[in-house]
């Protein structure tokens, strides 16, 4: 099973984060799923992934209850919390959900914790296939500061690789198409944890299931790069990213270090789109029950470095909430098309507030991409030869308002508001 062929665009889907935290419930779930079948679908949006602690029945919101009683099986392996997710009830897991999605047309997905529960390790309950017990194969010294569920595992431990195969041939059993899995890309503690990663790889092989392997969160190590690329689909470059300016302004720097390792089954991941509504029951990201704090401006300028770079796309409001200017971001087919088939995304330049990066698209297309990072509306301009066009005058469409420009000549120079962004197909 080639990772690569696993993911061959970016990623697109809901994830529960933004809104609901570690919180989220199965009708809520279910929710999203239906929305996202009737209005995103067609649009190339197809993962619904339940986040973070769907095995803590107590979950109230984004702050984490330390070192409370979760739902385990008699094997190490938690199992989703049958009071949040009834259709989880009698050993049945995330199976029924997961069905479910699927016949929507969707795909489905979870949040995990890298590492083997602490009460796992506490009771010494055993390991499917290995003749030891969670507390054989625990590195009690790698722990998560922020989240009190897990330890990490003693790769070098006999019954390590079975722990992880256990796992992710439960998940497989689920149908479970996506996994996510936190404190591995880039601990606060421990950097990153390169065995781990190699174990849960090595599992979704065995498991003979494709599952699209997304690491959190970041940013993870540049220097490892090569390592990402063979053995994950998908790894942040950022911590938790939310809806205020200064980590948007900051994401330009991420993106241009990590331009040029975006490929198919392999993409650096900006984090998710915290659009529309969101902090419903989560109240990370400085904030509590709203719309998101992005001005329409910067809304539409993260859009255009996240689909012009070729992030994976998540979008973290409640979908069921979206009003027409939220929909009208996730539904343009042009915007999508740069995401889905550009290649060799690129920063031309960035002077000051002026930023310019582009890309290149089939039959002869060039995307181009104005943004104006400062505090008044700029002209941003540049040389069709910076570009490495050389298809004499051609004609600039602008995506985002769907509108024919006309024909140009040596240079592209629009004004662009600010804290966004215009984005050009040329032609």
């Amino acid at each position: 099973m080639n990772p690569h062929l696993i993911a061959p665009t970016p990623p697109m889907g809901w994830n529960s984060w933004d809104c609901y935290g570690a919180a989220v419930t199965e009708k809520e779930v279910r929710a999203n799923a239906e929305y996202m079948a009737k209005h995103l679908k067609d649009f190339g949006w197809e993962y619904v992934i339940v986040d973070i602690q769907w095995y803590e029945p107590g979950a109230v919101s984004s702050q984490y209850r330390p070192f409370v009683p979760l739902e385990m099986d008699d094997f190490s392996r938690l199992m989703p919390a049958a009071n949040r997710f009834p259709s989880a009830a009698d050993g049945q897991g995330f199976k029924p959900l997961a069905d479910y999605v699927h016949g929507l047309g969707l795909k489905f997905g979870i949040h995990i914790m890298r590492g083997i529960p602490r009460q796992a390790v506490h009771a010494a309950t055993p390991i499917k296939g290995a003749f030891v017990t969670a507390r054989d194969i625990v590195h009690p010294n790698s722990i998560c500061p922020w989240n009190t569920d897990m330890y990490g595992i003693d790769t070098s431990k006999e019954g390590a690789q079975s722990y992880y195969d256990s796992l992710f041939e439960l998940y497989a059993k689920w149908g479970i198409d996506f996994v996510k899995v936190d404190d591995i890309a880039a601990s606060r503690l421990y950097d990153i944890h390169l065995p781990e990663i190699a174990m849960i790889r090595e599992a979704i092989y065995r498991s003979g299931r494709p599952m699209t392997l997304s690491l959190s969160p970041g940013p993870a190590p540049l220097e490892h790069a090569d390592f990402l690329e063979r053995n994950a689909n998908m790894w942040r470059m950022t911590d938790d990213f939310w809806d205020l300016w200064e980590p948007l302004l900051d994401m330009f720097d991420r993106c241009e270090k990590w331009q040029g390792r975006t490929g198919p089954g392999h993409w650096p991941d900006c984090d998710m789109l915290p659009l529309g509504h969101i902090g419903i029951r989560s109240v990370d990201g400085g904030g509590s029950d709203r719309w998101t704090r992005f001005t329409k401006d910067e809304q539409v300028a993260m859009m255009t470095l996240w689909t012009l770079f070729r992030s994976p796309l998540f979008f973290g409001g409640e979908l069921n909430d979206n009003d027409d200017w939220t929909l009208s971001l996730l539904t343009n087919r042009d915007v999508l098309a740069m995401h889905r088939d550009g290649v060799e995304a690129r920063q031309v330049y960035r002077n000051g507030d002026r930023i310019v990066w582009t890309s290149k698209g089939p039959e002869n297309v060039t995307y181009v991409a104005l943004f104006n990072t400062g505090t008044t509306p700029l002209q941003v301009s540049v040389m069709l030869d910076e570009l490495g066009w050389s298809g004499g005058a051609p004609s600039a469409f602008d995506m985002w308002a769907s509108e024919a420009l006309g024909t140009i000549g040596e240079r592209l120079d629009l004004e662009v508001a600010s804290h966004g962004a215009r984005l050009i197909r040329l032609s």
